[in-house]
């Protein structure tokens, strides 16, 4: 990693850190960055001196500074996986949904909000508060596993046949969950909307602890794969007579991009153009070198989804937008602006 990139890396995170500030100060109940850092060093034990009020610390540990970390991890794992899928396609339009991990968690959600079986019931005496989380994972990595298998022959996988493949059960899944929509009753539609439209709302350190993993193992371990994506752009003859095992590098980067979009589908629905755009931004701005685009796109993802549930919960309040409507609402003209400029530059 050259200079340059390391200070870009360095500068996107300051901006993360800025948003952070922003995100856990603003608010219903007011709190400033000198009752912030009081906070914190009170509770981590640096301070003995309280600078704040016992209401200001109970927002902030209970409810605010857990939707701002879930906000950071999510982010961070949409960012990353959009821009490890985009560079293992080698199509700037790719993301983590078109291989059916977004449609996956959907479904199997919704089957467990809608069709209340015994089985189901069963699962949520096991699973208790993470039940609809664990089926939206679980159809996650089943959904994806389902699109790998049938896009992979004589041990190789076929990138068109992948995309293909998700295209078809993408539709499929968005079927039974429309057919599942219709067969709800009025008191499941409201829980079918949340994963619709996405929402940060129901942030506790418990969900916090849940996702953790998931994100932290891919956000880690990805950037170390950057090198090998760059030469995967030359085309996978080149890249193998260079010496990187494609197909091993393929279930890598797949595996660990179902682990972090499915649990972040599985604990906040579907929030979407996080993978898509930001992966985007960072090339025009920077380069498209993936030792740069990859780690960037997990703290300029953590960044802007972060600003995004700020804007989601202050703009009409005291009622909360959904964010998923928010991302769509910014990310779309973000991303046809990119159609657009990269269509003029004959790269699509």
């Amino acid at each position: 990693m050259n200079k340059r990139t390391k200070i870009i890396l360095l500068l996107l995170l300051l901006v993360l850190l800025a948003v952070i500030i922003l995100s856990s100060c603003i608010g219903a109940v007011s709190i400033t960055v000198a009752e912030l850092w009081s906070v914190i060093a009170c509770k981590t034990g640096i301070l003995d001196v309280a600078n704040f009020k016992p209401q200001q610390a109970a927002v902030l540990m209970n409810i605010r500074l857990p939707r701002v970390v879930l906000s950071v991890l999510i982010g961070a794992g949409l960012g990353i996986s959009g821009a490890a899928i985009q560079g293992l396609f080698r199509n700037p339009l790719a993301e983590p949904g078109l291989i059916g991990v977004s449609a996956g968690a959907t479904l199997f959600a919704v089957i467990v909000i809608v069709l209340e079986t015994s089985v189901l019931s069963r699962l949520n005496g096991v699973a208790g508060f993470y039940a609809i989380s664990f089926a939206a994972f679980a159809g996650a990595c089943l959904i994806t596993f389902i699109v790998y298998r049938m896009s992979t022959r004589n041990g190789k996988t076929e990138i068109t046949t992948l995309l293909l493949s998700g295209i078809a059960i993408n539709s499929l899944a968005a079927g039974f969950v429309g057919l599942l929509t219709y067969m709800a009753t009025n008191e499941q539609l409201p829980a079918i909307t949340f994963w619709s439209l996405g929402s940060l709302g129901g942030a506790s350190w418990q969900t916090v602890n849940g996702i953790l993993p998931f994100i932290i193992i891919p956000v880690a371990i990805l950037p170390f794969l950057a090198k090998s994506l760059n030469t995967l752009a030359l085309g996978d003859a080149q890249a193998l007579h260079m010496g990187v095992d494609v197909v091993m590098m393929k279930r890598i980067i797949i595996i660990l991009a179902t682990m972090a979009v499915g649990a972040s589908v599985a604990v906040a629905g579907i929030i979407g153009f996080i993978g898509l755009v930001i992966p985007h931004i960072l090339r025009m701005l920077f380069t498209a070198d993936n030792r740069l685009v990859i780690p960037g796109a997990a703290i300029l993802g953590a960044a802007l989804l972060a600003a995004a549930d700020l804007a989601a919960r202050t703009i009409v309040a005291p009622a909360e937008l959904p964010i998923g409507i928010l991302t769509a609402l910014i990310g779309t003209p973000v991303f046809m602006y990119i159609i657009v400029t990269e269509r003029n530059k004959n790269k699509l």
